[in-house]
């Protein structure tokens, strides 16, 4: 069993990941900006106050895993909004903003400040969407969220190749449509059951399958 490191883990999918390692025996560090009940009654270590838009949040995670090897980091912290063609005003570019932050940016800042903690062996599973796929687009709208995971993806891609030669493996991840929260409950599986197969395609992810952006089912998708 490893050190499973999971940001966004006080609800949703994360929270499933969170119980999910930590029932197999997995030593989980579940990082969030406020723990929620069910977080708290997991046995897993909390790192709260964990901001990943923030310096001061990535640098209090960076430090807590200062010297220690990392088996398994999920970037799974996200946020989704609506934006319509037909109103791009100041609000809707400051959603688009920050999603931008939160979907895209922070993981690799997240991941910068983590290579230390990051050697051969370690995986990197980005928690992405499928409506971040160009090709795959037939509904338009989403704008920012589309955008943040098309700029996640790239991101993700160019990491695969910048630490291949250290030996980490990564991986970009469509957990499905989950009923949780952030898409008010909607949805045709469980975060248990996302969560499930999620960590099969960890588990499954090694050097030869670097950089490949797959369904939670395992099939792959289109870039």
């Amino acid at each position: 069993m490893g050190t499973v490191v999971i940001t966004g883990a006080n609800r949703g999918i994360g929270l499933a990941l969170a119980r999910t390692f930590a029932k197999r025996g997995d030593s989980v560090i579940a990082a969030c900006r406020t723990p929620s009940p069910e977080l708290e009654a997991l046995d897993v270590e909390i790192v709260r106050d964990v901001d990943v838009t923030k310096d001061e949040g990535i640098a209090k995670l960076a430090e807590r895993l200062r010297g220690q090897h990392i088996d398994v980091l999920v970037h799974n912290a996200g946020i989704l909004r609506s934006e319509s063609i037909s109103r791009i005003d100041a609000p809707a570019v400051e959603s688009i903003r920050e999603q931008f932050e939160v979907n895209a940016l922070a993981p690799l800042r997240l991941t910068a400040a983590l290579l230390p903690s990051l050697e051969r062996g370690s995986k990197i599973a980005l928690i992405t969407s499928r409506m971040g796929s160009i090709e795959d687009n037939g509904s338009g709208g989403y704008y920012g969220y589309r955008m943040s995971k098309a700029a996640l993806n790239a991101a993700g891609k160019s990491l695969a190749i910048d630490l291949a030669s250290r030996g980490v493996s990564v991986v970009l991840l469509h957990p499905g449509f989950v009923q949780t929260e952030m898409v008010g409950g909607q949805g045709d599986i469980t975060p248990a059951e996302a969560a499930e197969r999620l960590v099969a395609r960890i588990d499954e992810l090694g050097p030869e399958t670097s950089g490949s952006f797959r369904h939670s089912s395992g099939d792959p998708l289109p870039w």
